[in-house]
This record gives structure tokens, sequence and C-alpha cells, in this order.
């Protein structure tokens, strides 16, 4: 059972999260030669205050 996270800054609305699951599943499904049922997408909506990238907030960016 593939499990895929997405881990990306929240603000995405529903419609873009059920488009990539789409996407992410047709491509899983394809080249991984397994099933929808069988695919998982957890998504972590992560505040920018809690994301730091080159020794900086990226809220402080």
């Amino acid at each position: 059972m593939p499990t895929i996270e997405v881990k990306w800054f929240a603000g995405r609305t529903n419609d873009q999260k059920a488009r990539l699951a789409k996407a992410i599943t047709d491509a899983v499904v394809d080249i991984g030669e397994t099933t929808p049922d069988a695919t998982h997408i957890i998504y972590h909506d992560i505040k920018k205050s809690d994301w730091a990238q080159s020794g900086k907030l990226v809220s402080e960016s």
C-alpha cells in the first residue's frame, strides 16, 4: 500500500488538495502498478511560522 505524504504551507483549498490527490493517485497506479484503493495520501498543512529555511523562519522572510 503506497502512502504518500505531502508537507506544504497551509492555505490550499479542498479543490487543490482533491486535484493533487487525483494526479498523485493516477501516477502511482500507472507507474507503481497498484490500485487507487491501495493508495493513501496524507496532507500536512504547516504554518509558515513552523517552517524554517536557510536558518530563518519562512514567516519572517
